[in-house]
């Protein structure tokens, strides 16, 4: 155990190397000294996620982790707190991303048909319990040791509950070459459509060994996706020809339904539905379906007996391991092209709209962290948060708003994210000089490129 030179958490884990890193999150591989299990453990820093307002999207996917227990999802085992950090210990599933798989070619007809089988059975679990994905791409599509698909991340995902009055999703988010054409319309969207349009382009790539939407500029990509524009190669089989052309339908009324999916004869052919597929939710220890004051434990300081958490009484050293380079992918190189404005792709009159918007490596945190220095350089601006939006405002002498800026935040890929600058309110003039003499000199360190901004090269 010591020999190895791993970190020892909470007397229950020995901590071993680094796997991977995000934006708020640290993920290592650990064993379980009781068992020797395998596992992953994921390490948030509770103070940045509460300082940065992330507390809500973590206590949703601790709740959607547990109720979407599945043997082709990756099982959340148990979550640990100190007065730190958050840990999430997890299935630890060595086989790689399917991306890894799929970037040297295209799969074989049988196995692509298995895994899609398998990302079908998770994916309509999920949407049985109210959950939906969005983000579903092969990066987020681990394999273990004896080739099975496990669906992972659902740091993007939705409840039911996350809808608005108007039954539908609102959030635009995932990645560009695998959203849904109403995703990117900002109209509002059902989540379970959304999800079964990105399994469709999963397939494709699965079965080609490419994108089915291809541009080297995003704005005719997403043209591409709004209409469905994509062929498929003469090798495709022709049911499973038939089969995509009815997901990849750019209408979700008219997309078809998981079961009509399953029922298909191209999906039908050597399947065998797992009868583990409708587990219930993670385990007794969890204290049954409501989970809601567990959830709240992880972010207590204090330990609460009822909780379903271990807690450490000690603040636990970070496992210090050399950094993780993020790897550059095709789709990072996608967001950086020219023409980034997506305005105009789907409004046939955008004269009357005045935004800029701005592509950064930074995480939504830094950029809203930087929008907000702005009202404390400038008092006459006051700066507000609200569903992901940070408004910018300047009041008069006489309390009234003068100028409403907006800034909506918008994720592409885990490393890149864009930022939509719109006037809602207010002179003309008062907004482009503001935009051009204070705004974009004062986030120049942070931005990458600017589109929709006068004077730009």
């Amino acid at each position: 155990m010591e020999d190895r030179g791993g970190t020892i958490l909470m007397k229950r884990y020995e901590v071993g190397r680094m796997l991977g890193q995000g934006n708020f999150a640290k993920v290592y591989h650990a064993r379980n000294l009781k068992t020797g299990q395998s596992v992953a453990i994921k390490v948030l820093n509770k103070d940045m996620v509460m300082k940065f307002g992330m507390a809500e999207q973590i206590k949703r996917e601790i709740s959607v982790m547990r109720l979407v227990r599945h043997p082709n999802i990756v099982h959340l085992y148990e979550v640990m707190a100190s007065k730190t950090k958050i840990y999430f210990v997890m299935e630890y599933v060595k086989g790689g991303e399917l991306f890894d798989k799929v970037s040297l070619g295209r799969l074989k007809e049988d196995l692509a048909r298995k895994y899609f089988q398998q990302l079908m059975d998770a994916i309509d679990l999920c949407h049985s319990r109210g959950v939906y994905h969005r983000d579903l791409k092969p990066e987020n599509l681990l394999l273990d040791e004896n080739g099975n698909l496990k669906v992972t991340d659902f740091g993007l995902s939705a409840l039911t509950e996350s809808r608005k009055s108007d039954g539908l999703l609102h959030t635009t988010c995932g990645t560009p070459a695998y959203v849904a054409p109403e995703v990117i319309r900002k109209k509002g969207y059902d989540g379970a459509k959304a999800d079964i349009w990105s399994c469709g382009v999963i397939l494709y790539v699965l079965l080609a060994g490419y994108l089915p939407f291809r541009d080297k500029n995003l704005i005719e990509m997403y043209r591409k996706i709004a209409k469905a524009d994509f062929k498929c190669p003469q090798w495709f089989p022709v049911d499973a020809k038939r089969l995509l052309y009815r997901i990849l339908d750019p209408n979700p009324i008219t997309r078809v339904t998981i079961p009509r999916i399953m029922e298909s004869r191209w999906f039908q052919k050597g399947y065998e539905h797992n009868a583990l597929s409708h587990l219930p939710p993670l385990s007794p220890r969890w204290g049954g379906d409501d989970c809601s004051s567990d959830v709240e434990a992880a972010f207590a300081f204090t330990y609460s007996s009822s909780s379903s958490f271990s807690y450490s009484g000690e603040d636990d050293e970070e496992v210090v391991v050399p950094m993780k380079l993020y790897r550059f992918n095709a789709f990072d190189i996608i967001a950086l092209s020219s023409g980034f404005d997506l305005s105009g792709l789907f409004e046939k009159d955008n004269s009357q709209k005045q935004h800029a918007m701005f592509i950064t490596r930074m995480p939504p945190a830094v950029i809203a962290s930087k929008l907000e220095e702005i009202g404390q350089m400038d008092n006459s601006f006051k700066v507000m948060r609200n569903n992901g939006v940070v408004r910018l405002e300047k009041r008069n002498t006489k309390g009234t708003s003068q100028l409403s800026i907006d800034t909506e935040i918008f994720q592409v890929t885990d490393s890149f994210h864009v930022v939509e600058i719109n006037k809602v309110l207010g002179d003309s003039l008062e907004y482009t000089t503001f935009l051009e003499h204070h705004l974009k000199p004062f986030l120049d360190e942070i931005v990458l490129a600017w589109q929709g901004c006068h004077n730009h090269q």
